[in-house]
């Protein structure tokens, strides 16, 4: 009579345990997918990371690809600005000792010495009254520092040696090369002024059909063909014979 109530006791304890080992069961698989996910998302992360860690790994190239062609491409503009100004430079250099071939010889100096000479090895022509030596070497050096592409130095040195030698033979080429100084300093308006006062004040000079080919030069790199091409017309009319005209002949497609 007493072990009656065991089975019902052991059925009880039975019944009551089962829900918990369910719950268990459950907690332990909802785990498994959170973890699940979670691992999920972070290799979606990483994907998203790797791809844009690659995305601006290839920016990154790309800008260093184009800022090596840029560079490359300011070296050789650079390398091609120096040679037109060596060019140019050249140009002005030869043009003045061909005008010089073509001036008269100077008297000689005071006291029988020789007169000075330029640096190409020509004779200049010196002032009439003045001190031949003393301003052949004031020339002279404005036109070193010219050929030492030193333009601003060379233009205050023209500048002055026209001024303090207004009559001198050497100022229409003082003035003329003072042009060329603002000139090769991109200062064309400042040129045009210089090499108008070479035409006006010494019109019957050697340098006065350049200094007008100049001008047009200045007209032309403003863009204002036009004016060019007027100012080479009035060059052919005024001197026929020189050889500024005869290039300005050749611009404007004349024979």
């Amino acid at each position: 009579m007493l072990r009656r109530p065991v089975l019902p006791a052991v059925l009880l304890c039975a019944l009551l345990a089962a829900p918990a080992a369910r719950a268990g069961l459950f907690d332990d698989t909802e785990a498994r997918q959170q973890i699940a996910d979670l691992k999920t998302l972070s290799e979606q992360r990483f994907d998203t990371q790797a791809k844009a860690q690659l995305e601006l790994a290839s920016q990154i190239m790309a800008l260093r690809e184009e800022l090596a062609r840029l560079r490359g491409q300011v070296e050789t503009l650079t390398y091609e600005n120096e040679q037109l100004k060596k060019r140019q430079q050249d140009l002005y250099l030869d043009l003045d000792s061909r005008l010089r071939r073509l001036e008269p010889s100077p008297p000689a100096a005071l006291g029988g010495s020789p007169a000075p000479e330029g640096g190409s090895g020509e004779p200049v022509p010196t002032a009439r009254g003045g001190d031949p030596v003393a301003e052949s070497k004031s020339y002279e050096a404005a036109l070193n520092l010219f050929k030492a592409a030193r333009y601003k130095e060379a233009a205050q040195a023209f500048e002055s040696f026209v001024k303090e030698n207004p009559q001198s033979d050497l100022a229409p080429n003082a003035q003329f090369w003072l042009g060329n100084a603002w000139y090769a300093q991109k200062e064309c308006k400042k040129a045009i002024d210089a090499q108008l006062v070479v035409t006006t004040r010494w019109p019957d000079s050697a340098r006065a059909p350049d200094a007008m080919l100049a001008i047009a030069n200045c007209q032309r790199d403003w863009g204002n063909i036009q004016a060019a091409k007027r100012t080479l017309g009035n060059l052919v009319a005024k001197y026929p014979d020189s050889k500024a005209a005869a290039q300005a002949r050749q611009r404007l497609g004349q024979k």
